[in-house]
């Protein structure tokens, strides 16, 4: 028997993945979590052989908390809207499957069985497009800028948030806009956050 827990933030899409997998006679459902704290508690607390997880799930970043709090506990991150940046920062951080929210019920279980086993469980498309995707051109310091840019901080308030001059965060946000095409700002955040670069 294969033990899942389940985080999802939308209480419909969490019901209907319970639904789906607790259908499957080799499938059981031991805990389910609507934020990134209660999942990985609930990866302590269930011990899971398999995390469905949401690739949106709010709170803190919820592979790192499986990773060091639930080490034997696999995950299937799905997404309703997937991109490849996405998928290969899921990848990066030790996710075993991705997978479309669209895919038919009888894949995502056998995905949730693949990760179990310890192989991957990534649809096809999706795997190609992150293959593809480029590598990141940013420095940690401005990716630094740029998150904190994404929140709709302006120069100054970066500059306090960063502790820097707010000639060297124009400097950075310049340099961001430069190697990502980007036309502004927001631009930047988009190109960035659709290439899994934040």
């Amino acid at each position: 028997m294969i033990r899942i827990l389940i985080a999802e933030h939308l209480p419909l899409v969490r019901r209907g993945l319970l639904a789906i997998l607790g259908a499957e006679p080799d499938l059981r459902v031991v805990a389910q979590a609507g934020c990134a704290d209660d999942a990985v508690r609930a990866a302590i607390e269930s011990c899971p052989d398999v995390a469905v997880v949401d690739a949106g799930l709010p709170g803190s970043p919820v592979l790192a908390g499986l990773s060091e709090q639930a080490p034997g506990c696999r995950v299937l991150m799905l997404s309703a809207d997937p991109h490849p940046g996405q998928v290969r920062r899921a990848l990066a951080e030790r996710a075993l499957g991705f997978m479309s929210l669209c895919v038919p019920p009888e894949r995502l279980a056998e995905g949730v069985r693949l990760v179990a086993a310890g192989r991957r469980a990534i649809e096809s498309e999706l795997a190609a497009a992150a293959l593809q995707c480029e590598t990141n051109p940013l420095t940690r310091r401005e990716l630094d800028v740029l998150r904190v840019a994404a929140g709709g901080a302006r120069s100054t308030e970066i500059a306090d948030q960063l502790f820097l001059s707010v000639g060297t965060v124009r400097n950075h946000l310049s340099r961001i806009m430069c190697k990502t095409g980007a036309r502004n700002r927001l631009d930047a955040v988009r190109i960035a956050s659709d290439q899994g670069w934040l």
